[in-house]
Parts: C-alpha cells; structure tokens; sequence
C-alpha cells in the first residue's frame, strides 16, 4: 500500500502543479511577448496556445529522455481522445455550442488531414528522428499558416475572441518572473508525474502506454477543460472549440515530434490498431456534428452531439480495460 501510496501523491501533486505552472508560463510568455511589441493575435495563437499544450508537451518530453516512448504517445493520442470525447462532450451537455467561425471549419478538415498524415508515418511501428522532423516542421508552417488566416478574415469572430482570452497585463519584471517560475515548476512537475505514472504502471504490470492514455492523458487535459467551459460560459463558442482544434493539432504535430526527435524508436501496435482509429473517428464524428445545418442554418454541437462524443470515451475506456483483462 505504501509502495502505491507515494507514486499516487506524486502524481496529485505533479497535475496540481502542472497546470498553475502552465498557467502562470502563459502570463509571463505572453505578457513578455508584448513588451516587445509583438503582435497582441501571434501572442493569442502561439504563446497560449503552446501554454494550454505545455504540459503535454513537458510531459512527453520527460517521458522519452527517460526511455518511456510507449508514455509520450499514449500522452499525445490519448488527450486527442480525453480533449473531443471527455472534455468536448461534457461541455456541449451544459452549453450547446453554436460555431460561426468559417476559420474553424476550415481548420477542422485539417486537423484530420494532418491526422492522416501522421497515421501514414506511424503504420511502420516506428517513430524515427525524420519522423519526429517531418511533424514539427508541419507544426511550424501551420501556426505560421494560422496567423496569416486569422489576420486575412478580419470579420471571422475566432480572431476576436482569442484577443478576448489574452491574460492580463502585468510589468516586464513580474511577466519575466513568472515566465521563469512557469517554466522551472513545468519541469520539475512534469519530472514528477512521470516518475509517478511508471511506478504506477509497473506496480499493476501495465504498459507505460496504457498509463499515458488514460491517467495521464486525463490529467494534462485539465487546461482545456478549463479553458473550454470557461469560454462556452461567457458565449464565446466558436474560442470553446477552437480551443479542443488547436490543443489537438498542437499534440499530433509538437507532443507527437518529441519522442521521435529525443528518443527514436518502435512502439506498440495497439496504437494504430485500437487508440489511432479511435483519435480519428471522434475527431470525424466532430466534424460531421459541426458542420451539419441545425435551425436558422446555424452549427450547433448540442447536448445529443456531447452525450454521443462522451458515448465514444467512455466506450473506448471500456475496449482499454477488457484488453487489458485478456
């Protein structure tokens, strides 16, 4: 029990402080990242959206210099799933979520090319160091392509709302401040959640990949879940699931790259036989449920759509345990 008892704190622990470091890292980033003049939109798509993804990103990284790949992808695909199945679902049963945004429909589509394209990399059961560069370069041009599109659809009401969302303004000296404590305390949690999950995961002789599915995947999708309901709360729906898009693009091309670029290596086949078609058809299914034409012609991801979303979680929860009782 006490062998048990200690990993279990350090994981508690290390999501509690995971997500107030990730939290403060966007207020000193972005409030440093204006005080160079920077552009307040580039500081809303890059740096909080980086924020709202750092501890996947830490977490993925930790885990494959410590050898864990099986842990780094579990982590990526697992929140996919955790972000439109558990998070997306339970906030559309409270707040239908109307989705006016053309950019988001558009990126939508994209989110499952880009899915795609990483499936096609991954089908050889190994994740290499070209790999790894192929996905963050795509990362890189997207954010790029991202910034571009947002300032050319100045109607587009996603672009307003992210402005919205930005943190307060603070002095250079405090964002600095907290820009390096954000940083120092995402390390050094995201050091001790991995730790916490092996333990774990040998102590029920369980694949470290199981772990990142579920218990860790739950965990580092905290932020999300926050941001979303925050945002559908304060009606800016079409922010509430920008923010599930670009969590989940964030992952499959930056928290994805990671181990391939630290640690290369092969990794289990039950990741494209059972977690990638599970990522891929909920992210379809997201996608039909957006674009499908409600009332008055406007997209509506209802309560029926979130209990299904969740349906689908909870389903693919159930697969996990009655493989692992094989």
């Amino acid at each position: 029990m006490i062998t048990l008892l200690v990993p279990t704190i350090a994981i508690l622990v290390g999501f509690v402080l995971l997500i107030w470091s990730a939290d403060k890292f966007v207020l000193g980033a972005s409030n440093t990242a204006r005080s160079f003049s920077i552009s307040p939109l580039i500081v809303g798509i890059v740096i909080v959206g980086l924020g709202t993804s750092a501890p996947e990103m830490l977490v993925s990284s930790m885990a494959a210099l410590e050898g864990n790949t099986g842990l780094s992808i579990g982590n990526a695909i697992g929140s996919n799933i955790t972000n439109i199945g558990l998070m997306l679902g339970i906030t559309a049963l409270f707040y239908p979520l109307h989705i006016h945004s053309k950019l988001l429909k558009r990126e939508m589509p994209i989110l499952l090319a880009t899915m795609l394209l990483s499936y096609y990399l991954l089908i050889d059961l190994q994740l290499s160091f070209f790999d790894g560069l192929i996905l963050l370069s795509i990362m890189i041009a997207m954010l790029a392509f991202t910034i571009w599109e947002a300032k050319s659809n100045g109607k587009d009401s996603l672009p307003q709302e992210i402005l919205d969302e930005l943190p307060e303004e603070i002095s250079k000296g405090a964002a600095i401040k907290w820009l390096i404590i954000g940083i120092l305390v995402l390390i050094g949690s995201s050091r001790l959640l991995v730790w916490g999950s092996i333990e774990v995961a040998e102590y029920f002789n369980v694949s470290d990949l199981i772990i990142g599915l579920t218990i860790v995947a739950i965990g580092t999708s905290l932020p999300e879940l926050a941001t979303t309901i925050a945002a559908a709360r304060k009606k800016e729906f079409d922010l509430a699931v920008g923010n599930i898009i670009g969590s989940n693009m964030f992952n499959i091309l930056g928290v994805m790259a990671l181990p391939g670029l630290i640690k290369p290596g092969s990794f289990d086949p039950a990741v494209i036989v059972r977690d990638y078609p599970v990522m891929l058809g909920l992210t379809l299914a997201l996608i039909i449920f957006s674009i499908a034409w409600h009332k008055g012609k406007k997209s509506i991801l209802g309560r029926v759509e979130g209990g299904l979303l969740l349906l689908g979680y909870i389903a693919y929860m159930v697969w996990i345990y009655l493989d692992l009782a094989k």
